[in-house]
Order: C-alpha cells, then structure tokens, then sequence
C-alpha cells in the first residue's frame, strides 16, 4: 500500500534550513518494524507516522522514531506533523491541532504569523553533573563551563543534559568523545546532551544553542523544541534571565550548516511551568512511498 509522505523544514526561516522532518500519513496498518526500518532508511534525527486520518479523544495518533527507536515525545516533529494535519488533513485554517504521543496529548497552535507553537508537558530535574565529566565528554576544559549554573538533566517528556558554557567561541569547541558519552550512558542514563551561551552569531538573538544526540554516531541536531523546552525550565529555575516570565529566541544548527530559529516564551509561577516553543515550517517536498 503506498503511503503518502511529506518532507519539512521545521524551525526554519526559508526551505532548506531547520531540522529536516519526513511525515507519512495513513501508517496505521504498519508494524512497529517496519516503521523502524523505514526511519532507518530515511535517517533523519526523528520521522513521524500519522497513524490515521481519523480522530482518537479529539486528537491524532502519532508515533515518532529516531533511526534507532520510537521515542514518546520530540519537539520539531511535533510541529511539522502538525502542519501537515492542518494542511492536508483537516484542509483549513484551525487553531489548534492536539497530538496524541506517548508523553500524552500535546497542542499545537497556530498563529496568523505562520508560527507553530508547543507546549510541553511539566519538567523533571534530574542530578546535577560534575563539570570535570562533562568536560572530558565535550573535549572541553572545566574553565569553559559557566560556573555560575550548574550542569543537570531536564525532561519534558525526553531528557537534555543542560550545559551552560561561557562563550560562543567554546560552544563552537565542543566535539563529542563518542567512547566517553557511551561509558557516561551506560553507568548513569540516557540522554541528550544540550550546550548554550548568551553570544550569538546573529544580533536580535537571545541564546545560541547546540544539541548532541544519544543515538548511534551521536549525530548534531540543527534544532530541537523538546531540548530547547527543557533549557527554558533551566532558566526559569535557575533564573538565568533574571525574571519568572520570559520570552527569547534560539539559534541552532549553524555549525552544521543548518541555522534554525527557535522561539521561547515561558513563565514559572506558584511551582507550576508554562512552556511554550514556536517556529515556523515549510514544505518543501511530498510524495507516495512504495
């Protein structure tokens, strides 16, 4: 049966920037391999199957792979499905389209700016991690980090080592030791590991940011709305910005040829977070899959 497929640029200015997402609808009849299998073809960071076209507790099924995994939860492939569900699913101008992934059901917004936008489910703080290990990880030494913060996991649903560093000159050293990061996940957790400074490379940003993933080759994301979710739980909790409410964007991906622009708006009140991650997705291809 050929599935219908669609490839975005989620977190993006113009086509071709952002992080790459292919979207199969119609996936329902598929079995957990063989979506794994085909994730792996395409080995993209994530791919999303719409499970149906139909409904379920007024959302649509989605399930998300890495090319090694399903994961429940991920932020630009939450977007991009959901702009397919808006574009070619549902065929019109709705608000909101609400995400049914293993985390539980997500909302997707929309705005008449041609913004997405995500909010995430509540952060879990996980340890705090000694500079010198994180040091020896990023081939960095323990005087790049920013010793104001510390270096802890977040999750909103998928965990990011948050790491703050001094400058963008260091964000840019960073080069992963792949031995030192699997001996890291196997005596302690899994997770992805998120590197940001307060210097940019473009004027009007707030933060730059670079993500290393946890799946085989320990590949860069050029963006990540889950990771960039959880550094807004760092910040609000640490206030790195020096306010409750707060409202900032993110670049990522230029290292890898990929710049992305990712925007933040959260708060943190009576112990509760609101987090909130948009960006802009564009089409830039579709077709059946055989």
């Amino acid at each position: 049966m050929a599935l219908p497929f669609y490839l975005v640029d989620v977190f993006a200015e113009e086509k071709y920037q952002g992080n790459q997402l292919l979207v199969f609808r119609q996936a329902g009849h598929l079995t957990q391999a063989e979506m794994q299998k085909m994730a792996k073809e395409i080995n993209f960071s994530e791919t999303t199957f719409i499970m149906s076209d139909e409904k379920n507790n007024g959302g649509y099924d989605v399930k998300i792979f890495t090319p090694d995994t399903e994961i429940p939860f991920a932020g630009h492939p939450s977007l991009g499905t959901a702009f397919i569900l808006q574009k070619e699913v549902e065929k019109t101008a709705v608000d909101k389209i609400l995400l049914n992934l293993g985390v539980g059901q997500i909302p997707v917004t929309f705005t008449k700016t041609q913004e997405l936008w995500m909010r995430q489910n509540q952060p879990v703080f996980g340890p705090v991690i000694d500079r010198q290990v994180m040091a020896e990880i990023l081939n960095l030494d323990p005087e790049d980090f920013d010793p104001s913060y510390p270096i802890t996991a977040v999750s909103t649903g998928l965990p990011f080592i948050i790491v703050p560093l001094k400058s963008l000159e260091t964000v840019k050293k960073c080069l992963i030791n792949h031995p030192g990061f699997k001996s890291f996940i196997r005596q302690n957790f899994s997770a992805n590991i998120l590197v940001f400074c307060r210097e940019t490379y473009r004027e009007g940003n707030d933060l730059n940011v670079r993500v290393f993933c946890d799946d085989s080759g320990f590949p860069e994301d050029p963006a990540t709305g889950s990771g960039n979710g959880c550094l807004a739980a760092y910040l609000l909790k640490y206030n790195y910005l020096g306010k409750s409410r707060i409202e900032y964007q993110v670049e990522q991906g230029y290292e890898i040829g990929r710049p992305s622009l990712l925007k933040i708006r959260a708060q943190l009140a009576a112990g509760e977070y609101e987090i909130n991650v948009g960006g802009k997705v564009f089409l830039v291809a579709q077709g059946t899959w055989d």
